[in-house]
């Protein structure tokens, strides 16, 4: 089995911890009753840390696509190589630090982690598009 689809397969883990925890935290805001209900009430703002989950979650979600076809894509055209892998796990090493990191408020070296993932990305499609 070629190693990015491992990559992939903990980037699908991750996106359910991604979402557990966001929802989660939410749950503890809005309660047991909206999380088992339609949810269709007006609610009020989301506290920081929800927020904050919910945008990392987001986050996530708008590179995961990117990923997912830069490494199927590097793997299924026979340009995988220790720089496509190398690159991989860091983009996946970043986003699974840059959770934490916006979980806690952490500023600025979130920002940082965020451009780590992005390069490894850059990294697979440049491969994937130019190698």
């Amino acid at each position: 089995m070629h190693t990015e689809f491992t990559i992939l397969g903990l980037a699908a883990l991750l996106l359910l911890v991604h979402i557990m925890a966001a929802i989660r935290i939410k749950t503890q805001q809005y309660g047991v009753d909206w999380n088992m209900g339609a949810r269709d009430e007006a609610l009020p703002p989301l506290n920081p840390v929800a927020a904050r989950l919910e945008r990392a979650r987001d986050n996530f979600l708008e590179t995961l696509p990117i990923a997912i076809i830069a490494l199927l894509g590097v793997a299924l055209t026979g340009k995988s190589s220790t720089l496509t892998l190398a690159a991989g796990w860091v983009w996946l090493g970043a986003r699974a630090v840059y959770l934490p990191l916006y979980w806690a408020g952490v500023p600025k070296v979130r920002t940082y982690v965020w451009g780590v993932a992005l390069i490894a990305l850059l990294v697979l499609l440049g491969v994937l598009l130019l190698g």
